[in-house]
């Protein structure tokens, strides 16, 4: 069975090849080794494999039972396959997975952040064209036609190895009985390895530890030894495996062992250094998602759980999408330290995030000798917290034999608290924030907590009575000790407040826990939420000295309420077509607000005032996107009727998804908002927050379109839709169509003269009259400056003052040097910084050139229109100034932000 041979798809869409109408990866185990020196992730995964029956829809359907695991056993090197001489490169080879038309070069993302389970809207490192690249193992070609093909998403990887697991020799010892097969299945007791791995998929998820401890068990299994091997055919964007006369996914092996091994320049992972100058290396959340970490299922209804070995330096912290942290051990006679993570909630694997580098846990009080540059030792860091037993070594092959029946007997297993959800005596951050009043807006009581879930079976939070009052979940804040005491200033500070509001907005927390990570300078995004784990760009940290952050704290909340908005929106609730992205990003940015103002305890007046002025300046960029973008980028729901269809095998395309442009457009993000404020203005916001509890408490752990929200809307508000407003309608005016809909219009009008907005037009008349007094000017006269009081702005009205600056022609310089001293431009937050540097270029203000060396060098994630900023003036100072910040942060910079800016600059 081969791949769809009608999958050709232009070079801007990403091909998701994986035949998941046929088969699904129920569990993935991975056994990871990093290599510094070399820059690659070397090891396997093994897959659990379980056929589709073809019954039930596969918007929901699909999820496998809840999976998790134990304590880290060490791989011997018989099982784990890390050898290359297994298989042939082979130049030019035609036929089946014939690779597709070279990929253009991707653009970074300016200020975008990237939900994972979306996995579009970040930009990851420059593929690298393979159209002649074809990797195959022997005798691949003398296979039959009509045997079935597993087909996998795959790019960027070296495979050395694909084998079928043997478990036969352990499945006998587990004590699964037959009848615990599904009867759907079809497989009856015809092959015993079959059935036992039906079984174990099968097991209800109140024996999740037991059914852990046998994955890992079992993905330790030799290969299988019989003449039938696996033959494998890699093109650029897919793996594709057989085996000899197996004609059907029901006959196909259950259990896979995939050896790999990355490669440097993958476009799933991005290998750099951090701001200590230490090598790092995390996956990228490009558009490409993991395909180039592993070989995996890319189409969102591909729900897995997974588990993860990952074996790295001894003074290297690894974190990674994992419902506890991972308490690290020694490998034997190595330098390494082994760390394991795992996941109970099927999720796609595109949502599998991992980091790996000497990063220092922020800890609440930053010590002396911290702060004078003194390094501690980073795996200790990295154990604080470690509780009795947890991550013991009880799976090693030694012991497996003798503790199997036990598993089987469901006795406790080695893994820390058998509750996952409170971890409170760990090391991560657990602020209960009893002493803080619940703010004006309270929402903890909008909605009947009481919940029936409707996705299949894992352990769920949102049914466990002890999640439902965590306000703050544990948490840990990681990062490079050059940036440790921003961090505790911001990011930790923020933590407690911003999950504290969040859950009073929405209700449980969908993870038990979250990492924050301050990720390398280079990192193409001001955020990115995966489960447990969330990148922070260094760009929101406070730019300010000791005491002077409170008032740069504005950027780093807001982003972080955004990203932790993702928890619901975005991942618990993932889109199942991935071209919705406004389904995650325009929801986050629209909850952004109300859960920082609820983090702020701000009243109600001041709520809707900060709302507006910050609507106003997502109109405004909005506006002037569109006027400079294709029209075909500006639509929400690219396939429109079509969209959530798949071809027969299940593979699909996400349009546009490679597009250069696309990845510094923000559409999604601002006019998903904007539909989402239209929509709380027709019912009300109260009544639309109260609604968004009803629809999460429906739909967690599953996956949506856009008519499934809108769906419930019109059903939970009956009025909208007498009132003429559809499914239909709304799909018209907002998602299917380019441009700015005539109620986005009628509003900004409204926002452009609201309170605070006209408090800053009021600045921007004092400023333009002081510009105006130093025009003609002799060299030698000398007037008195009449004196000026300027009212204190926030950081958006600042952003707002600079942006009406930049619409005028002339600025004296006298003014300018009086509008950096004023509000102390260089120490705002990195928003208003960015438009302070555009009035700098425009103006030719010599004197704050560095200013903008300081912007280009340390908030990469936002500098790249500054560069043609700077060439576009045909100034030579300016210029030189563009080339000579290029030339310093061209190593770490993001791939594909680099190539954008080289073909500006050079």
């Amino acid at each position: 069975m081969q791949p769809d041979k009608d999958l050709n798809p232009d070079t801007d869409d990403l091909p998701l090849r994986a035949n998941t109408n046929h088969i699904f990866v129920r569990h993935y185990v991975l056994d990871l080794t990093l290599h510094f020196d070399r820059r690659v992730i070397s090891g396997s995964v093994v897959l659990f494999l379980e056929p589709f029956s073809g019954s039930g829809s596969k918007t929901e359907d699909g999820i496998g039972p809840g999976i998790c695991t134990i304590g880290a056993g060490r791989s011997h090197d018989v099982y784990v396959c890390r050898s290359h001489d297994e298989d042939t490169v082979e130049e030019g080879t035609e036929g089946i997975g014939k690779a597709t038309p070279k990929v253009e070069k991707m653009l970074g993302t300016g200020e975008k952040d990237g939900a994972e389970f979306q996995a579009l809207s970040g930009a990851g490192p420059q593929i690298p064209a393979e159209t002649k690249m074809i990797q195959s193992s022997h005798l691949w070609e003398t296979t039959a036609d009509g045997d079935f093909t597993l087909v996998l998403d795959c790019c960027d990887l070296h495979v050395s190895k694909v084998e079928e697991v043997d478990i036969s020799s352990l499945s006998a010892m587990s004590g699964l009985q037959p009848e615990f097969a599904s009867e759907s299945s079809g497989i009856g007791l015809v092959n015993p390895q079959t059935a036992f791995i039906q079984n174990l998929i099968s097991m209800p998820s109140d024996q999740w530890k037991q059914k852990h401890q046998l994955f890992s068990l079992f993905s330790h299994a030799p290969g299988a030894q019989d003449c039938c091997s696996l033959q494998f055919y890699r093109d650029q964007w897919s793996l594709q495996v057989r085996k000899k006369g197996v004609a059907s996914p029901q006959e196909f092996p259950r259990a896979l062992r995939i050896c790999y091994e990355t490669r440097p320049t993958g476009g799933s992972v991005r290998w750099t250094k951090d701001q200590d100058n230490r090598v790092c290396v995390y996956t990228a959340g490009s558009p490409i998602n993991n395909r180039a970490l592993f070989p995996c299922q890319e189409p969102p209804v591909a729900m897995s759980t997974w588990q993860a070995t990952v074996r790295a330096p001894s003074e290297c912290v690894v974190l990674m999408s994992g419902e506890e942290e991972a308490v690290p051990f020694g490998d034997g006679n190595t330098s390494l330290l082994i760390w394991n993570y795992y996941v109970t909630m099927p999720m796609p694997a595109s949502t599998f995030t991992l980091a790996v580098g000497h990063w220092h846990q922020v800890p609440a009080e930053i010590a002396p000798a911290v702060e004078r540059g003194l390094k501690t030792d980073c795996s200790e860091t990295a154990k604080l917290g470690a509780r009795p037993g947890e991550w013991a070594q009880a799976d090693q092959m030694s012991g497996h034999r003798s503790s199997i029946s036990e598993v089987v007997k469901g006795s406790p297993l080695k893994t820390g608290s058998g509750n996952q959800t409170t971890h409170s005596d760990s090391a991560l951050c657990c602020s209960s924030l009893e002493d803080e009043t619940h703010s004006v807006t309270d929402y903890s009581g909008i909605v009947d907590d009481s919940i029936s879930c409707s996705h299949d079976d894992y352990p769920c939070r949102f049914t466990e009575e002890s999640a439902r009052s965590q306000r703050v979940i544990p948490h840990r804040v990681f990062g490079p000790v050059s940036l440790l005491q921003k961090a505790q200033m911001g990011a930790l500070k923020l933590l407690p407040r911003c999950l504290a509001a969040a859950h009073t907005v929405l209700g449980v927390h969908p993870f038990p826990r979250l990492d924050v990570l301050i990720v390398p300078a280079g990192f193409s995004s001001l955020g990115m939420a995966s489960p447990h784990i969330m990148f922070l760009s260094q760009s929101v940290l406070c730019a300010g000295s000791p005491g002077t952050e409170e008032k740069s704290l504005s950027l780093c909340g807001s982003r972080i309420c955004h990203e932790i908005a993702h928890s619901w929106f975005g991942l618990v609730i993932g889109a199942r077509d991935w071209t919705e992205e406004w389904i995650s990003e325009g929801f986050a940015t629209y909850l952004e607000d109300i859960i920082w103002a609820q983090a702020q305890k701000l009243p109600l007046q001041e709520t809707a005032e900060q709302s507006d002025l910050k609507a106003l300046l997502r109109w405004r960029r909005l506006s002037d996107e569109l006027q400079n973008s294709e029209e075909a980028l500006q639509i929400l729901r690219p396939n429109m009727e079509n969209t959530g269809q798949v071809s027969d095998s299940g593979s699909s395309t996400v349009k546009h998804a490679l597009n250069p442009d696309k990845t510094f457009m923000q559409v999604h993000y601002l006019k998903g908002y904007f539909l989402l404020r239209f929509l709380a203005s027709q019912v009300g916001e109260q009544q639309f927050i109260n609604f968004f509890r009803l629809f999460v408490k429906k739909y967690h752990g599953q996956l949506i379109l856009s008519q499934d929200f809108l769906q419930m809307l019109l059903i939970t508000f009956p009025d909208l839709e007498r009132e003429g407003l559809t499914i239909s309608a709304i799909h018209a005016d907002w998602l299917d169509r380019p441009g700015i809909p005539k109620w986005l219009y009628e509003r900004s009008a409204v926002w452009s003269q609201a309170r605070l907005v006209e408090e800053v037009k009021a600045e921007v008349v004092k400023w333009i009259l002081l510009s105006q007094s130093h025009q003609g000017k002799g060299r030698k006269r000398k007037r008195i400056e009449p004196k000026v009081n300027y009212k204190e702005l926030t950081s958006e009205q600042l952003v707002v003052l600079l942006e009406l600056l930049l619409e005028e022609e002339e600025l004296s310089v006298p003014t300018m040097l009086a509008l950096q001293r004023t509000y102390s431009l260089q120490n705002q937050d990195a928003e208003v910084q960015h438009r302070w540097c555009e009035l700098v270029v425009k103006h030719a203000y010599t004197q704050a050139y560095r200013d903008v060396e300081h912007f280009l060098v340390h908030y990469q994630a936002m500098g790249v229109y500054l560069y043609g900023e700077l060439m576009v003036q045909e100034d030579p100072q300016q210029q030189a100034l563009a080339r000579r910040c290029l030339s310093l942060v061209q190593e770490e910079m993001d791939q594909s932000a680099r190539r954008v800016v080289e073909e500006m600059v050079l």
